[in-house]
């Protein structure tokens, strides 16, 4: 009897375990906080910007040139124009002008140093530039355009005077990109070279002042 009422005591006792035990597991998972916000991610395409990489630039410019002793007149030529990098850049151009006479001619009264054929000058250049401040300018509030400012030296040959003369120059200039093809710029440079007129060699500085307009290709 007692061993039959230890039995049904053991078997109480289990069955209470595993309702104690079961139960709960619902409970738990009840427990943990829902989430409330769920991000949602999605995949978006990203469209770069596509950027010029042509290296080549060709240009006309149209200015004024003082050529020492004889006057100030119009200049116009052309450049084409290799961009190593964007700060390094190799030109060549060609400019043509007309000079005037010399005060010499002018107080001699008709004495002529030069025929008519010999005022004109042609120069031919191949220069190495660096844009010192690349950047952008602003106008207005709206509007920005990519710029530069760079400097020039080079050497090259001038035909003036019946002579070809060794000729170094150098100056600085500002350029402004109107579009990713497009571009202005202005130039100012000296032109330095020797010319024998009256039985002595002198050195010359030929100022040049110049507005061009270039495209990239």
């Amino acid at each position: 009897m007692e061993s039959r009422v230890c039995c049904i005591f053991l078997r109480t006792l289990a069955a209470l375990c595993l309702l104690a035990i079961f139960p709960m597991t619902p409970s738990l998972a009840a427990d943990q906080p829902e989430q409330v916000v769920r991000p949602e991610i999605e995949r978006r395409d990203i469209n770069e910007a596509d950027i010029d990489t042509e290296d080549f630039e060709i240009g006309a410019f149209y200015g004024l040139m003082n050529v020492e002793d004889f006057g100030t007149s119009p200049v116009y030529g052309a450049r084409l124009t290799y961009h190593v990098t964007e700060y390094v850049f190799v030109e060549g151009a060609y400019g043509h002008t007309e000079t005037e006479e010399t005060s010499f001619e002018r107080l001699s009264g008709g004495a002529q140093l030069l025929d008519d054929n010999d005022r004109e000058l042609d120069y031919y250049n191949l220069s190495f530039g660096f844009n010192l401040f690349p950047g952008e300018s602003f106008i207005a509030s709206n509007w920005a355009f990519t710029s530069d400012f760079f400097v020039i030296a080079g050497v090259g040959s001038t035909s003036f005077a019946g002579e070809d003369e060794f000729t170094w120059n150098f100056g600085f200039g500002y350029k402004v990109l109107a579009t990713d093809w497009l571009a202005f710029r202005v130039d100012a440079r000296d032109h330095i070279f020797d010319i024998d007129l009256l039985g002595e060699s002198q050195t010359n500085n030929n100022l040049e002042f110049t507005a061009g307009v270039s495209i990239f290709f």
